[in-house]
């Protein structure tokens, strides 16, 4: 059975969800009630292959909101993340996606050193970020999308905003080791980490997000931010194609201007309908089909049978474990999401 871990995008995105899913009690109330709340399964999924083989799994809601940071409640957040992994793990959920803002403040909190939470032992074996799925399916959004915009990669600068981060570092290898890019461009907030990636490559340029904007021909936003960032278009180039990976999204969603393209960065389509809720409360365009990346590597692993935390701590993602979850990927009938606005 595989598990994945959620969370929503604000208090008021909650307090809607509540009463959609019948938690009246928790509908009406505000951040303190939900740095309370307990973790909650509140979704059975079946999930079928192209192959044949089915699948079933849970979610789990954490309770997590991204006003928690914002708010400086950081014993809360990180004490949501903990619990409901306890939580999947005392379900019997064999692996487990960490979602959102789950794996980055596990990783950045170092939650790894909480070995017991209550009368469960934590068996991290049973978890992965999805990360290495999400790096390899955002890679493939920018080489599928730039050719649908006639954007030709070799002569093509690309900026990666949230470069030193674990999805944005594994994106900027495989730009650099598995595509003809003409440029690359790191933007993040530490200097020490981003002078280190561009050694590593021995290549691109470390600029400050005002700076580097108008250069871009393709933005990749994979920052941690709890809320999106406001960007000026007429400062972009045209065409300039925006894959948008965080969640909550790192973008305003007023952002529209003629030959700006945004894409919905980190997700997948599914070849087959899915059984399940949780996706049209997120607010997927095509809820039965379409998920995040990251929960899409729990049910590749189910399916599998690879019970092992495949996406694990910060900058371990390789080249070569993209291409396997890539290719267990297309074996199991997920594809790129690439539909453009």
């Amino acid at each position: 059975m595989f598990g994945l871990i959620g969370h929503l995008t604000s208090l008021e995105h909650a307090q809607s969800v509540a009463r959609e899913l019948g938690y009246p009690e928790y509908a009406d109330q505000g951040l303190d009630f939900w740095c309370s709340a307990p973790p909650q399964i509140v979704d059975t999924i079946k999930v079928t292959s192209v192959t044949g083989q089915q699948i079933e799994g849970h979610y789990v809601e954490s309770c997590f909101l991204p006003e928690m940071l914002a708010s400086r409640r950081i014993k809360a957040a990180t004490r949501k993340i903990i619990n409901a992994m306890a939580h999947a793990q005392k379900h019997g959920i064999n692996i487990t996606a960490l979602g959102g803002f789950s794996s980055i403040i596990f990783e950045n909190f170092n939650l790894q050193q909480i070995r017991q939470v209550r009368n469960v032992k934590l068996e991290f074996e049973r978890f992965t970020t999805g990360n290495t799925h999400t790096a390899y399916i955002i890679c493939r959004q920018v080489e599928q999308a730039s050719k649908q915009l006639g954007i030709n990669l070799s002569e093509a600068t690309v900026l990666v905003c949230g470069a030193t981060g674990d999805i944005g570092s594994a994106v900027c290898r495989w730009l650099d080791a598995r595509t003809d890019v003409a440029d690359l461009i790191y933007v993040a907030r530490n200097q020490e980490r981003l002078q280190a990636l561009q050694s590593e490559l021995m290549r691109g340029k470390v600029m400050s997000l005002e700076e580097a904007l108008p250069k871009a021909d393709i933005v990749v936003w994979v920052a941690s931010m709890p809320k999106g960032v406001e960007i000026d278009p007429t400062t972009l180039k045209q065409p300039c194609l925006l894959i948008d990976g965080g969640y909550p999204k790192n973008l305003s969603k007023t952002l529209k201007h003629p030959g700006i393209h945004v894409l919905n960065g980190g997700i997948v389509e599914h070849s087959l309908d899915i059984d399940w809720k949780i996706m049209s409360i997120v607010n997927m365009d095509v809820p039965a089909r379409q998920l995040f990346a990251c929960f899409a590597e729990s049910m590749l692993l189910e399916f599998e049978k690879l019970y092992t935390n495949f996406s694990w701590g910060r900058n371990q993602i390789t080249l070569e474990k993209m291409d396997l979850i890539g290719q267990v990927s297309v074996k199991h009938g997920f594809r790129p999401l690439l539909d453009l606005c």
